[in-house]
């Protein structure tokens, strides 16, 4: 029963660690590095659990291991996603000079919020007994069923858009020239929120240094604005070829120096452009470099034959040694034959499994006909826990990556943006918050899917966290 659940493990692990190493920007702190690892950890735990609860629950195996590691997986996220990571997301969001500062501003951010939905949600459910007369374990079960259907409609519309953009995106960028438009599309759109992150940057920069130049020595907010001033020399320390460029004072941008919450609203201000000019520049790049490199195959695969079938790039100089001729071939069948077939093969695979998805969704209602593909396939194994158990991660997965993919396609619109190297702390908490969120609905939702005849130990208890996540939801 454990063995599966001991080989993901470790896997989830070095999955999260090569992922935060990979999207983290250089100056986010250990300390939101460790938050955000462990969040994702403890979401992913619940995920790669269920196909072990699958196969206690379908044998009725011993699960008082289960019931241990979900606990653990779950109630760890709850509190961090309740209570550690919004207040550590206030305290990177702020702009204050000191620690204790920069705590208060996160916890009155938070109580105010708190405080604001729990009147609502209590003015709420003293009308609903007044209206309804109902005894309090009935608008228990009110408010849980409302949980339940909230969470299950919104993750469903989210899954639903993940399944029909990811099978067609592959298969769109199959084709080389339809590639090639929607890289120049997103280079151009690219292009103008750089310039426009770009000015904000300049124009951040040249109110700083106007508020320092006419600010005394003796000046008590001064102590302040040399936190500000070391921050602009460390800019420019990092990055000698930026150049400010068309800043403008604006009428008001001068009240900056009036008490030290308003030079926290300069230094947060400063922070934010500077965040935003190299997340939109570290994305304008890379779609520019995926440009150059399809130009690269384009040209390879058109004048193959003339090379010798050889891969021939722009980029590096050519291979030399007794395996260089032999590399550049198979990096040529590998970029400009088998890449493409593999994109449509994946597309053709993943398309399937979307229509099995949604055919199995037909098995929530009422029905006498079993039309889960992934029910019929766990059924006819047996007792065979490793083809059991991968059987059950493999649409589940599936069914998470389609679900955070339309989070983060949401997210980049309105809240935060997932981009190589350059998210900052405020994103990556924001986003590990997402994760967690939405990890029991997806699970319970499938287990929905393959028609049990067993109750999984995550279905006994699964009311209470949809309920517990779904009023987390509300947090953001």
């Amino acid at each position: 029963m454990w063995v599966f659940y001991l080989i993901s493990l470790p896997l989830t692990l070095g999955m999260v660690i090569l992922t935060l190493r990979y999207f983290a920007g250089p100056e986010v702190p250990r300390y939101v590095l460790f938050t955000v690892g462990y969040t994702w950890f403890c979401s992913l735990s619940i995920i790669i659990l269920v196909p072990a609860d699958i196969y206690t629950a379908k044998f009725q195996l011993n699960n008082g291991g289960i019931s241990f590691f979900w606990s653990w997986s779950y109630w760890s996220t709850f509190l961090l996603t309740w209570a550690v990571v919004p207040l550590i997301q206030g305290f990177e969001d702020a702009g204050d000079f000191t620690v204790t500062e920069r705590l208060k501003t996160s916890i009155h951010a938070n109580l105010v919020f708190y405080l604001i939905v729990g009147s609502i949600g209590l003015f709420g459910l003293i009308l609903l007994v007044l209206t309804q007369k109902r005894s309090g374990s009935n608008v228990l079960g009110v408010a849980m069923a409302c949980s339940n259907t909230f969470g299950l409609v919104t993750g469903a519309f989210l899954l639903g858009f993940g399944l029909s953009e990811i099978p067609k995106n592959l298969w769109r960028n199959a084709d080389w020239t339809t590639r090639q438009k929607v890289l120049s599309h997103k280079i151009a759109k690219m292009a103008v929120k750089l310039d426009d992150a770009h000015q904000e940057l300049s124009n951040a920069i040249v109110v700083a240094q106007a508020t320092s130049t006419q600010m005394s020595k003796r000046d008590p907010l001064r102590p302040y604005m040399n936190v500000i001033d070391n921050m602009l020399a460390q800019m420019f320390r990092e990055d000698p070829s930026f150049k400010p460029q068309g800043g403008r004072l604006g009428e008001n941008d001068m009240d900056y120096d009036t008490d030290e919450k308003s030079m926290a609203t300069l230094r947060r201000h400063l922070r934010v452009a500077r965040e935003g000019y190299y997340r939109y520049k570290s994305e304008y790049m890379n779609y520019v470099l995926e440009a150059l490199e399809l130009e690269d195959t384009i040209k390879n695969y058109e004048r193959g034959s003339s090379t010798g079938w050889k891969y021939i790039s722009s980029f590096r100089p050519a291979r030399t040694g007794k395996l260089g001729a032999c590399l550049d071939t198979m990096e040529f069948f590998l970029r400009c034959i088998l890449s493409k077939q593999f994109e449509k093969l994946s597309a053709i695979v993943l398309g399937t499994m979307s229509a099995a998805i949604l055919l199995a969704e037909a098995t929530l209602l009422p029905s006498s006909f079993n039309l889960s593909l992934f029910s019929l396939l766990i059924n006819s194994i047996g007792k065979q826990e490793i083809f059991v158990q991968v059987l059950a991660l493999i649409p589940l997965m599936y069914m998470c990556i389609c679900t955070y993919y339309s989070l983060f396609k949401i997210g980049m619109l309105m809240f935060y943006s997932l981009t190589p190297r350059q998210t900052s702390s405020v994103s990556l908490l924001m986003i590990c918050s997402m994760v967690a969120r939405y990890a029991p609905p997806i699970s319970y939702n499938f287990l929905n899917l393959i028609n049990l005849d067993a109750k999984t130990i995550f279905e006994k208890v699964s009311v209470l966290a949809i309920l517990i996540d779904m009023l987390i939801f509300c947090r953001n």
